[in-house]
């Protein structure tokens, strides 16, 4: 079985995603400001526990997943960043990359904390990923994240559809996988 790491950061723990979790996670998933680039609509619970279960096991099959991010100062359960494979059906594929994302509660976005745990996030892609190859999926009209993206040192290499909606693929160039 996979350990899944702990990484900290000045104001965060990234570690795995525990039970007593979810009932902030499906809540998270219930915004409106946090589904809108996402999707579009809030989850129902039923929905949040498949994608809550879908980030636990991703790291058993994949050896990679996301992280729960956790507040260090109340310890309480605000987002989630990491990699997946999720074998979407996209012109032109990134499956088989690690598709990097990042999702944080209403009240946490704004601060710098979806940059500060991808940076932790990508220390470790650094050292035990799989390949060279980070990808992640941005709705077009999704700013911040595309921000967040362009910091971390992603940049675009297509536009396509997904689920309706038109996305920027971007991609982490190799020199920059010797640096988080």
């Amino acid at each position: 079985m996979v350990e899944i790491p702990t990484l900290l950061t000045p104001r965060l723990k990234l570690r795995a995603h525990q039970l007593t979790d979810f009932d902030a996670y499906a809540a998270m998933w219930q915004e409106p400001a946090v589904v809108r680039f996402i999707g579009g609509a809030p989850r129902p619970r039923e929905a949040a526990w498949a994608g809550f279960l879908r980030q636990m096991g991703g790291w058993h099959h994949l050896g990679f997943g996301f992280f729960a991010i956790e507040d260090r100062e109340s310890g309480a359960f605000i987002g989630e960043a990491g990699f997946h494979d999720l074998r979407r059906a996209l012109v032109p594929s990134i499956e088989g990359t690690m598709e990097t994302g990042w999702v944080l509660a209403r009240a946490m976005q704004g601060k710098g904390l979806a940059e500060e745990a991808m940076r932790a996030a990508l220390g470790w892609a650094r050292e035990h990923g799989r390949g060279d190859r980070l990808t992640c999926m941005i709705e077009v009209d999704h700013a911040a994240s595309l921000h967040v993206a362009g910091k971390l040192g992603f940049v675009p290499f297509a536009r396509t559809t997904y689920s309706g909606k038109d996305v920027t693929l971007l991609e982490r160039p190799r020199a920059m996988a010797a640096g988080a």
